[in-house]
């Protein structure tokens, strides 16, 4: 029983997220659809981890095991003929039976774009979150370096996340904020993240740069833990899963 990896891009926007919903549209579902047609028979996608309604991702990964033999080139190709042109197989390749997408990653990488103008770019308008103030990106900066490392992150937990979590502690590795012309990428690494973690502390970022929140603002919220002090959350459509680190 062959246990196949695939590397995923997709544009999140018509998509209720990504693990399958009843009477919605995920992408997981449309995979596993797609599966079907191919291989005739049913797999379960077991994918690195799982993005919201609206956000996107250039590689997530996932994986899958088939009785059918197909080689894998083959198969990428039919997957791409049946999945909706915003969702592409940009890779496959066969993994030993041992390997799991969710529990063999050793941490996600995000990026988060914000357009920072007062006119948008008609080009990537689904893909970025428009912030038409001026921003302080120095203490942007300065701010977003208390979030590294390993801290209870509970400030930036959706309110509405019931999931049985243990543990809200988790472990930044690297953050980083860069302009490029009008854009600004704010790219976050770590073991694992909460729900909405990373759109809640690009919001906290987002308050900080235009003056709503004092310096040194960000080692106090996380030390309160408390969701009501951290910034808004940003919208999904800024969000892409950029890479899966393993």
């Amino acid at each position: 029983m062959p246990n196949i990896c695939v590397t995923i891009a997709y544009d999140g926007t018509r998509y209720a997220g990504w693990q399958i919903q009843k009477n919605a549209k995920t992408i997981q579902g449309e995979i596993e659809k797609a599966l079907r047609k191919i291989l005739g028979e049913k797999c379960h996608l077991i994918g690195a981890g799982r993005t919201d309604s609206g956000v996107h991702a250039r590689a997530q990964v996932a994986n899958f095991k088939t009785n059918k033999k197909i080689p894998t080139a083959k198969l990428q190709t039919a997957l791409n003929v049946h999945l909706p042109k915003d969702t592409r197989i940009v890779s496959i390749k066969k993994v030993p039976l041992k390997f799991h997408a969710q529990f063999n990653a050793k941490s996600k990488l995000y990026r988060y774009t914000i357009l920072n103008s007062r006119i948008d770019d008609p080009f990537t308008e689904r893909f970025y979150f428009k912030v038409p103030y001026k921003l302080d990106l120095a203490l942007m900066k300065k701010e977003a370096k208390t979030l590294l490392g390993k801290h209870d992150f509970k400030s930036f937990q959706a309110k509405s996340d019931r999931s049985p979590i243990k543990s809200t502690v988790r472990t930044i590795k690297r953050l980083s904020i860069k302009k490029t012309g009008d854009f600004i990428h704010i790219d976050i690494e770590g073991n694992g993240f909460l729900h909405n973690m990373v759109r809640n502390i690009v919001g906290t970022l987002i308050e900080i740069g235009r003056g709503y929140l004092a310096e040194s603002n960000m080692k106090k919220i996380i030390a309160l833990k408390d969701r009501r002090k951290a910034g808004p959350t940003a919208p999904a459509k800024g969000l892409a899963l950029e890479k899966i680190i393993y």
